[in-house]
């Protein structure tokens, strides 16, 4: 509803739709850079344009869409500027996990959060970018597909592979220690929850990967 009214000119719902927003991108786009600067620039020129274009189309997820966009004029600010780590070939753009994000409680052992810290690092951009985005966004795939610019099987495909790399790289206690990190963001049916229970760890990374 935001979305609409903004789109029909109302100057109080763009007004919401940055405070409601401005967040989740800021925090999206520090996965990228560092540059604080650049990506405050970033996120207000998205702002700037969205108000100037508010004629456009309608969206099938704001989120998505604004997330997408500011993922693009980072791309376009990285090559221009080359203040940070140089893009790939294939369009793959640095991505990391901080250990905020992971929300580890301070309670857990330190050789546990660095394990698990450890393996997450050695995931690729692309896999890094899809647990986030699917975890702690708590997108779909459609959602996520639209983000990354993959189809929506290659997204599925690429999420099975970085929690498969994860079960390999943490074994039994740990792997347990990874779910409940992860779940956090995770919305499981009773089916899927019960499973977790009865079955154990393997169940719930298969539901996590194949969820909706």
């Amino acid at each position: 509803m935001l979305w609409e009214s903004f789109r029909k000119g109302d100057k109080d719902a763009f007004a919401a739709l940055f405070r409601e927003y401005y967040g989740t991108l800021y925090r999206f786009g520090n996965k990228f850079t560092t540059d604080t600067e650049l990506l405050e620039d970033c996120i207000q020129e998205l702002f700037i344009e969205l108000w100037q274009a508010k004629s456009q189309a309608p969206v099938l997820s704001v989120k998505a869409y604004l997330l997408k966009s500011l993922k693009y004029k980072l791309l376009k600010a990285f090559r221009k500027s080359g203040k940070v780590l140089p893009i790939h070939d294939n369009g793959d753009m640095p991505f990391e996990l901080s250990h905020e994000t992971l929300l580890i409680h301070q309670q857990e052992s330190a050789l546990r959060r660095q394990e698990v810290i450890k393996a997450l690092e050695r995931l690729s951009h692309r896999q890094k970018e899809i647990i986030y985005l699917k975890f702690y966004q708590n997108l779909s795939y459609e959602e996520v597909s639209e983000i990354m610019n993959i189809n929506y099987q290659v997204a599925r495909n690429l999420l099975y592979q970085a929690i498969k790399s994860l079960k390999n790289m943490l074994a039994g206690p740990l792997a347990f220690f990874l779910f409940f990190l992860l779940a956090a963001g995770i919305t499981f049916s009773p089916v899927g929850a019960q499973m977790c229970i009865q079955k154990g760890a393997n169940d719930c990374f298969k539901f996590a990967a194949f969820g909706k």
